[in-house]
């Protein structure tokens, strides 16, 4: 069975993106898996000395073999703190990871950036990135199911068995 781990770059906890994303998980993966909540590790991600729960939450992800990732769509992309926690992770540390991009977002002028900004920062990190990654606009998650029933039947074929 696939390790799995969902990756929440909301910097506020117990957002609509974590909402969003563990759900996103169960309807493509069957499971959320470990749960990281980067609101939670903020205060700690640029600290001088490395710091237990940064570490740890890192060692999830480098173990994963699934990963989804989600960020609320700030500028058109995804936030500086999902940016900041992946840079710790190293060149190519997502090598042979499938790697699932969700962004949430306000407008539906955004729903591009998912596929032009997110899937190029995973692709570098080295993951298999299916396609398409998930973008949902904020109007879309009080009938979340409606979107994610689709978009997981699309996926399917492309995550590895066992899942």
């Amino acid at each position: 069975m696939s390790k799995i781990v969902t990756l929440v770059g909301n910097p506020r906890g117990g957002s609509r993106t974590l909402t969003v994303a563990t759900r996103a998980a169960e309807a493509a993966l069957g499971s959320a898996g470990d749960v990281i909540d980067l609101a939670e590790l903020a205060p700690h991600l640029l600290a001088a000395e490395p710091v237990e729960a940064v570490e740890a939450a890192l060692g999830l992800v480098k173990n994963a073999d699934v990963l989804v990732l989600a960020s609320p769509t700030y500028k058109a992309t995804y936030t500086g703190l999902l940016k900041v926690f992946l840079d710790k992770l190293g060149h190519r540390a997502l090598a042979g990871k499938h790697a699932i991009p969700v962004l949430v977002m306000g407008g539906a002028q955004h729903a591009l950036a998912v596929e032009v900004h997110f899937r190029p920062l995973l692709v570098e990190l080295g993951a298999i990135v299916p396609t398409p990654g998930l973008a949902v606009l904020e109007s879309q998650i009080a009938d979340l199911d409606a979107v994610l029933k689709p978009w997981a039947e699309q996926l399917a074929g492309q995550l590895p068995t066992g899942v």
